[in-house]
């Protein structure tokens, strides 16, 4: 059953996949679309056209702006911004207050079981690997590979991890992932399951 807050503002063009819950002050804006059992934390904000693949989670007061796709399983920890402004003005230069013919908005795309951290930044436009995780406060300015722990500002990888989130030990020629065992083979600056 979908759920959504008395407080939520959820825009009549958007589109809520079954079993999602949209919590008190989040807005949804329209033509976003959310897959099935999605959760949009307090005061989260969607921008329009955003999509959402099932199971994502967009934690509390994170901002994930258009043209952003977020791919399943996806994890939006609170606070974090997902930009879509690569020059950001308010006024042409001319002084004109911009309109949304002046903007070209470029977005941030997140594949399958990525997360992105509390207060994390990523600046579009970039592109986060599957099962990749950006630390909390880190600042993404360039693309991250499947797999990869990336922390700092600006956002370095720092490590590996496996689907489970945990950092993965590297044993031999593999790396494992101490919660599940899963080997992964790294290759140049790449990794995946062995």
């Amino acid at each position: 059953m979908t759920t959504i807050a008395d407080s939520a503002d959820v825009d009549a063009g958007a589109r809520i996949g079954a079993g999602s819950k949209v919590w008190h002050l989040a807005q949804i804006r329209e033509a976003a679309r959310l897959g099935e059992n999605c959760v949009i934390g307090r005061g989260a904000y969607i921008g329009p056209g955003v999509v959402l693949g099932e199971n994502c989670k967009v934690q509390n007061y994170a901002l994930v702006y258009e043209p952003a796709v977020l791919e399943a399983g996806v994890f939006i920890g609170p606070a974090a911004v997902l930009t879509n402004d690569v020059f950001p003005r308010a006024v042409t230069p001319q002084g004109a207050l911009k309109t949304e013919d002046d903007w070209n908005k470029v977005g941030v795309t997140i594949r399958q079981g990525a997360a992105i951290g509390a207060r994390a930044v990523c600046i579009a436009p970039l592109t986060i690997g599957a099962w990749a995780t950006v630390a909390a406060g880190a600042v993404v300015t360039k693309d991250v590979p499947d797999f990869a722990l990336v922390a700092g500002v600006p956002a370095r990888r720092i490590g590996w991890v496996g689907r489970a989130g945990q950092p993965l030990r590297q044993e031999g020629g593999q790396w494992i992932c101490p919660g599940t065992g899963e080997a992964y083979i790294e290759d140049d600056g790449t990794l995946r399951l062995a």
